[in-house]
C-alpha cells in the first residue's frame, strides 16, 4: 500500500490510499461507506470538483496540482456541500473529518504519495 507524506515536513498523513482512477470510481467516491478509518484516504483523480451529497460523514480534503502541490486544504465538510478546489486542481484527497487539524497542510506545500 502506498502512503501520503507531506515532504515540507517530512510527515506521514494517512499510511494507507486508495485511488479512484475510473469514471465510475470517481463518481461513486466515498458514497455508500458508513465512515473512514484514520489512516486512510482516497484520492480520486482527476477532479478539480467534489460533492458531498448524500454522504454520511463529514470529510477533510486536500486538493492538489498535478506534481501534487497543495493547491485548496477544507476542514470537516459536512454533507450536501459542493467544493471546487482552484482553477489549479487536478485531484483531491478525501479524509476522516479532523484528521487534518493534526498536521499543518498549507497551500503550496509538496506532497508525496509512495511506500
Amino acid at each position: 500500500m502506498e502512503s501520503l507524506i507531506n515532504k515540507n515536513t517530512n510527515e506521514q498523513i494517512v499510511r494507507f490510499i486508495d485511488r479512484a482512477y475510473s469514471f465510475w470510481d470517481r463518481v461513486k467516491g466515498l458514497l455508500g461507506k458508513g465512515s473512514l478509518p484514520d489512516s486512510y484516504a482516497l484520492w480520486i483523480l482527476p477532479c478539480p470538483v467534489i460533492h458531498t451529497f448524500f454522504m454520511k460523514f463529514p470529510i477533510d480534503v486536500i486538493f492538489v496540482d498535478k506534481n501534487l502541490k497543495v493547491v485548496s486544504v477544507f476542514h470537516s465538510i459536512p454533507s450536501r456541500r459542493i467544493i471546487y478546489g482552484g482553477w489549479k486542481s487536478h485531484s483531491v484527497f478525501e479524509l476522516q473529518a479532523n484528521k487534518l487539524q493534526h498536521f499543518n497542510i498549507k497551500k503550496g506545500d509538496q506532497l508525496y504519495v509512495g511506500h
